[in-house]
């Protein structure tokens, strides 16, 4: 591969890729989704997806506005194959980079090759389509097919590979190599940083600070939480408590409270935390189930469970839930709905796509729940868009793991322990 300061990057062919997603990010799957809505031949697409996995894409050119490869058919022969990429206007490019320098967390996703789902809504908000959508990947293969051929598309598909690990592959189809766009950023980072303030002489009084328009010396900053765990709550007091108050479960209470305070405040405090409109605080149940997992006394955590009206066992199944995922996976735990009937057929096709070198496993789906036939597996499809894992133990369907966007990704994951 050449240097990231060259306007051309070569990738040596990757090796085949039976039996896995070929796009894992959600930006590498828009790339394949942008491929699936051009072509007007999904079985070009499908062979296209079989080529690829075959191995037979070889050394991948990227560079500005167009990607190359030589891809070889079934026969053995190889064609060269190109995808044409519309690139960014110089407008567009500085409107992006400004947008990108005006945000300090769009900074750090992009040095941790990463492209946060705002960035991208944030870029299409000030007219840049930083992804590519429907008619914007144009083919040109030397088999002479007019429109997307296999060829065409096992190299869209080799890309996205390319894209999961690197999402500057990305930026450079669009018209910058990574050094540039780096270079360029940090100099409008740096225009965009405000003046420092005049410092005050100490002694000044406040007034003629002010109508000198010497700006006063700035306020240090909060100090950082104590490292060190807080000491256990106790409540003491001369006489004896009210009837009716658990001093227990006031202690409880008091300690969780100063608890998730303190963790707030550290998160606020990280470098590069910005700001973000407040959630809706938690549900009555939520909020029990929240402080049952912060580790309540069994005297409290049973008062949590029959003021919710769960049983101690409901109760820790949705502490279960909660530890995999908060607020989320405790609605997928105990809340059924319907998904729409497109994001079932997406979801289908995924799954498809992600066995269709091998038998795939049989799903018996109900409503937003499909269960893996003679296994102890089922997938389970949140409010949010996420597919979330679930195994049968002891009579009841119990959280496994963390969510997945894809719901081959989490299917192979769980299959991989059920089997291990």
């Amino acid at each position: 591969m050449t240097g990231h300061d060259s306007l051309e990057r070569t990738f040596a062919a990757p090796p085949p890729a039976p039996g896995r997603a070929f796009a894992e990010s959600w930006w590498g799957r828009a790339w394949l989704k942008a491929l699936e809505d051009t072509a007007l031949d999904g079985r070009q697409v499908k062979e296209g997806r079989r080529h690829a996995r075959a191995g037979a894409v070889g050394a991948v050119s990227v560079r500005p506005g167009r990607i190359t490869a030589l891809v070889r058919d079934r026969d053995g022969t190889a064609y060269r194959s190109d995808v044409l990429v519309q690139q960014l206007s110089g407008t567009e490019w500085d409107r992006l980079l400004d947008l990108v320098a005006d945000r300090a967390g769009h900074i750090a996703a992009l040095l941790d090759h990463d492209i946060p789902p705002h960035l991208a809504e944030d870029a299409l908000a000030a007219g840049v389509e930083l992804l590519p959508g429907i008619g914007d990947l144009e083919p040109e293969c030397g088999c002479e097919a007019w429109d997307h051929c296999p060829h065409t598309a096992a190299l869209c598909h080799q890309v996205a590979r390319l894209l999961d690990e690197d999402p500057f592959v990305l930026l450079l189809m669009r018209g910058r190599g990574e050094r540039e766009l780096l270079d360029d950023l940090q100099a409008r980072s740096a225009s965009h940083a405000p003046e420092p303030a005049a410092e005050a002489s100490p002694g000044v009084p406040a007034l003629d600070v002010f109508t000198a328009r010497v700006a006063p010396r700035a306020l240090p900053g909060p100090p950082p939480p104590v490292d060190a765990p807080a000491r256990p709550l106790v409540l003491t007091a001369d006489t004896a408590p009210p009837p009716g108050l658990d001093v227990e479960a006031l202690e409880f209470l008091a300690a969780a409270a100063a608890a998730h305070a303190r963790r707030l405040l550290a998160e606020a405090l990280a470098p590069g935390h910005e700001l973000t409109p407040i959630p809706a605080g938690p549900t009555v149940s939520q909020d029990a189930v929240r402080l049952a997992a912060a580790g309540a006394p069994a005297r409290v955590a049973a008062g949590l469970a029959a003021g919710t009206g769960r049983d101690g066992a409901a109760l820790a199944r949705a502490v279960r839930a909660w530890e995999c995922g908060g607020p989320a996976a405790l609605a997928v735990l105990e809340e059924e709905w319907t998904p729409e009937p497109a994001v079932l057929a997406r979801a289908g096709a995924q799954l498809a796509a992600a066995w269709e070198e091998g038998p795939a496993p049989r799903l018996r789906a109900t409503r937003n729940r499909w269960t893996v036939v003679g296994t102890s597996a089922q997938l389970r499809y949140g409010p949010d868009g996420r597919w979330w894992p679930y195994r049968r133990e002891g009579g009841h369907w119990l959280p496994a793991g963390p969510c997945a966007h894809d719901p081959a990704t989490a299917l192979a994951e769980l299959l991989t322990e059920e089997n291990g």
